[in-house]
C-alpha cells in the first residue's frame, strides 16, 4: 500500500474531525444498579392478599416510614400525650435534617398540627423527626417506640432506626409490612385519613402540596397514602382507592422514576379491582395489643422499663382532733357545762313546753291531705296532737311532699321528726301550737299527673340530613364520607339511615340546634347538601 501523504491543513482538519467525535462519543459506565422491585395487593375489606411478588423482602422503605412516624402520633393524640394545639419547640436535630423539608429553624415554635400536615403531604423530613422528638424526647426513644408498635401491629420484618426514612444501617421494612402499616391507618384512625389526600394543605409557615398529587389526580377513587424515594430504595408508594364498594391498597418498592411508578401501581390496582368480589363483609384489623411491648429492643440486654401506676388510696384523710387540754380550771368549767345541758335537757322532758316541729317525714302508707288551719292545746302529748290533726279522708292521689310546719298522716306509726326540735322557755301561760300547711288543698282534689317519658338527651333533638340514597349501603357511605369531611362539628353526632318511601335517608341525629346549623353551613360551604331537621 502506497503511503499517504498528507499536507498539513488536511493533518489539521483530521485532527479536528477527529476531536470532535471523542467529545460527541459518551463513556457508557456501568449499568446501574437497580433497586429490587416488590409489590403487594390486597382487598382493604377482608385483607385477603390479591397479588404479591418479594413482598417479604427485607428492602429500604425511605419515606414510608413517616406512615409509622404518623400512625403514633395519632395514637399519642388518642391516648391524651400530646394535643394538636400543642406548641413544639424545634430542636437542632430536626432543623438540620437534610430535604425534604418544611424549613424549620432551631428554637422556632410550632403546633404539633402543622407538623402533623407537612409529614403527611410534603414527607418534610425536618417535621417527622420533630414530632418524634416532641412524642418521645428523643429520635432514638422514637425509633424504639416505633419497633414495639411495629411488632404489635404485626410487622414481624420491619426494623426502624429513624422517624423520617432516610437510608440508615438496619432501617429496613417489606411491601406486605408496609401494607398492612397502611390498612390500620385506614381503619384505626379514620379521621385522620383525609389528610393522604390533600393536594394541598397548611402546614403553619407556608401552603405545602401533596407529593403523590400526580396518581392522586390521575387515578380514578385514589385517596391516598405516601410516597417515599431515596437512592437505594428507588421510588416507593403504598397507594389506596376506591370505587364503588371495593377498596384495595398497593405497594410498590423500587420503582425507576415516578411516573414508571405510578404507572405501575395503577397497573396493580387494576388487577386488584378485578380480582376483588363486588360484595366483601368488612373485616376491620385487630387494634395493636402493647400489654407484651415493654421489651425495649434497643435498650443494652433488651430489658425495657415498665411503669405501673399506683392509684389507690393509702390513708384516709381525718380531720385532726382537737387537743385535750390539761387545765383543772378548764376542766371544771367544760364538766360545768356539760352538766347545764343535761339539766336543760331533762327539764324541757319533765315539763310540757311550746314545741315546734320544722319538718314531718310522711310514712310509707297511703297519704291523707295535710291540716290547713288546726289549733291544738300544747297540754296533749305529742303523739295525740300529731294522731288528731289529720282526720279521716279519702286517699290523694299521689303522696304529699314534705313540708315545713305540716302534720304527719293519721295513720303513721311513729312521728319521725326531720329537723331539730327548738325548746324554748316557758310563757306566762301555754300557747297553742299552729301547724299550717304551705299548700292547702281545696274541695276537689287534684288531677293525676301522668309522665309519660323522660328525656335525657340535653336538648340534642336536631338533626341534619345529607341525602335520599337508593341504598342503605349507599347511605351509610355518605355518612361516613360526610364524617370524615367534618369532622370538627360531626365528631358528637350518630348517624342514622332511615328508609322512607322515597329512599334511604342519610342523617346525623343526637345534635343541639346549635351544632346542626353549624355542620350544615359548613358542608354547604364544602359543595355538600345538607338540611336541618327540628324535633318532630
Amino acid at each position: 500500500m502506497d503511503d499517504v501523504h498528507l499536507r498539513p491543513w488536511q493533518w489539521a482538519r483530521f485532527g479536528l474531525v477527529l476531536a470532535v467525535i471523542l467529545c460527541t462519543v459518551q463513556v457508557v459506565p456501568k449499568q446501574a444498579h437497580a433497586a429490587p422491585y416488590a409489590a403487594m395487593v390486597i382487598d382493604a375489606r377482608t385483607g385477603e392478599v390479591l397479588h404479591s411478588r418479594n413482598a417479604d423482602t427485607q428492602l429500604h422503605p425511605a419515606s414510608l416510614t413517616k406512615m409509622m412516624t404518623l400512625y403514633i402520633a395519632f395514637e399519642a393524640i388518642k391516648r391524651g400525650e400530646i394535643s394538636p394545639d400543642t406548641v413544639v419547640t424545634i430542636t437542632g436535630k430536626a432543623a438540620a435534617e437534610p430535604p425534604s423539608k418544611l424549613g424549620l429553624r432551631k428554637g422556632q415554635k410550632i403546633k404539633f398540627r402543622y407538623l402533623i400536615r407537612a409529614a403527611a403531604v410534603k414527607s418534610a423530613n425536618d417535621a417527622a423527626t420533630a414530632i418524634g422528638i416532641a412524642i418521645s424526647g428523643s429520635e432514638a426513644a422514637f425509633a424504639r417506640r416505633m419497633n414495639r408498635t411495629a411488632k404489635a401491629l404485626g410487622m414481624t420484618r420491619t426494623h426502624f432506626k429513624n422517624a423520617h426514612g432516610l437510608t440508615e444501617n438496619g432501617h429496613l421494612s417489606t411491601a406486605r409490612d408496609m401494607t398492612t402499616l397502611g390498612r390500620h391507618l385506614f381503619y384505626d384512625h379514620p379521621q385522620y385519613y383525609n389528610l393522604f389526600s390533600r393536594i394541598t394543605t397548611d402546614a403553619g409557615m407556608k401552603a405545602v402540596s401533596n407529593t403523590n398529587r400526580r396518581f392522586l389526580s390521575s387515578y380514578k377513587g385514589a385517596d391516598g397514602i405516601k410516597t417515599g424515594y431515596t437512592r437505594a430504595a428507588g421510588f416507593n408508594l403504598v397507594a389506596s382507592a376506591e370505587r364503588g364498594s371495593e377498596r384495595i391498597i398497593t405497594t410498590v418498592f423500587g420503582g425507576r422514576s415516578t411516573a414508571t411508578r405510578n404507572a405501575k401501581v395503577a397497573e396493580l390496582m387494576d388487577l386488584g379491582f378485578r380480582r376483588a368480589p363486588s360484595r366483601a363483609p368488612v373485616r376491620k384489623p385487630a387494634l395493636p395489643v402493647y400489654a407484651a411491648m415493654d421489651t425495649d429492643l434497643d435498650a443494652p440486654g433488651g430489658a425495657g422499663k415498665t411503669i405501673r401506676l399506683i392509684t389507690a388510696v393509702k390513708v384516709s384523710p381525718r380531720p385532726t382532733p382537737r387537743p385535750v387540754t390539761q387545765d383543772p380550771a378548764a376542766q371544771a368549767q367544760l364538766a360545768a357545762l356539760t352538766e347545764s345541758i343535761k339539766d336543760a335537757v331533762v327539764t324541757a322532758i319533765a315539763e310540757p313546753e311550746p314545741v315546734v316541729v320544722a319538718e314531718a317525714a310522711p310514712a310509707p302508707a297511703p297519704a291523707a291531705p295535710p291540716v290547713t288551719e288546726t289549733a291544738i292545746d300544747a297540754e296533749e302529748p305529742l303523739a295525740e296532737i300529731v294522731a288528731s290533726a289529720a282526720p279521716a279522708r279519702p286517699a290523694m292521689p299521689k303522696a304529699q311532699p314534705l313540708f315545713t310546719g305540716t302534720a304527719a298522716p293519721a295513720s303513721a306509726a311513729p312521728v319521725a321528726v326531720a329537723a331539730p326540735v327548738t325548746v324554748s322557755a316557758p310563757p306566762a301561760r301555754p300557747e297553742a301550737i299552729v301547724l299550717t300547711s304551705l299548700q292547702p288543698q281545696a274541695e276537689s282534689p287534684a288531677e293525676p299527673e301522668v309522665v309519660t317519658r323522660m328525656s335525657t338527651s340535653g336538648g340534642r333533638h336536631w338533626a341534619i340530613n345529607v341525602g335520599v340514597l337508593g341504598s342503605r349501603y349507599q347511605a351509610e357511605r355518605t355518612l361516613l364520607k360526610t364524617a370524615l369531611k367534618e369532622i370538627d362539628t360531626l365528631d358528637e353526632a350518630l348517624r342514622k339511615v332511615v328508609r322512607r318511601s322515597n329512599g334511604w335517608h342519610a342523617n346525623f341525629v343526637g345534635m343541639t340546634e346549635a351544632q346542626a346549623d353549624l355542620a350544615c353551613r359548613r358542608l354547604n360551604a364544602r359543595n355538600t347538601r345538607c338540611k336541618v331537621l327540628g324535633p318532630s
